[in-house]
């Protein structure tokens, strides 16, 4: 029982962590790139990425594994009902954000050398943004989805 409390007590925080950090890290990359301040923009940049890597990918590896053991010990079946919708916007999740990592670290390299050449930042370091910020928005949505498929657990 302590077991399956200290399971759901890990899933639930790496849950906040992939809602939490993805948030937190649109938010000041929007705002940054809102400033159109290259030396801002490779600031922040910066600590988007390393947070995306330090935060965002334990909780991407702790999830399904934690998921996973919870659906089992619970008697669910993993591809079926509401965890298999929740894998599935998990997949969705991961295309989303995997290229935005590769986007955000595009978008902090141009801005450095923009600020390195003290130029505005490039019509490029725009287009990378824009498909970013769309990326965005399926990503956090299927998060949401499955915070509450987890919550309601509805039988289909």
């Amino acid at each position: 029982m302590a077991f399956l409390l200290l399971l759901k007590v890990l899933h639930i925080v790496g849950a906040a962590v992939l809602l939490g950090t993805g948030a937190g890290i649109a938010f000041f990359m929007l705002m940054a790139h809102r400033t159109r301040d290259p030396r801002l923009i490779v600031h922040v940049a910066r600590i988007v990425v390393l947070a995306d890597f330090l935060f965002t990918a334990s909780a991407v590896v702790v999830q399904p594994i934690t998921g996973w053991m919870l659906a089992r010990l619970s008697g669910y079946r993993v591809l079926s009902g509401w965890v298999g919708a929740s894998l599935v916007l998990y997949v969705i999740t991961g295309a989303c954000w995997l290229p935005v990592v590769g986007i955000q670290m595009k978008m902090r390299d141009l801005a450095q050398t923009a600020t390195d050449r003290s130029e505005p930042l490039p019509a490029q370091y725009t287009q990378l943004f824009q498909i970013w910020f769309i990326l965005g928005f399926p990503a956090f949505a299927a998060v949401l989805a499955i915070i509450v498929l987890m919550v309601f657990k509805p039988s289909f």
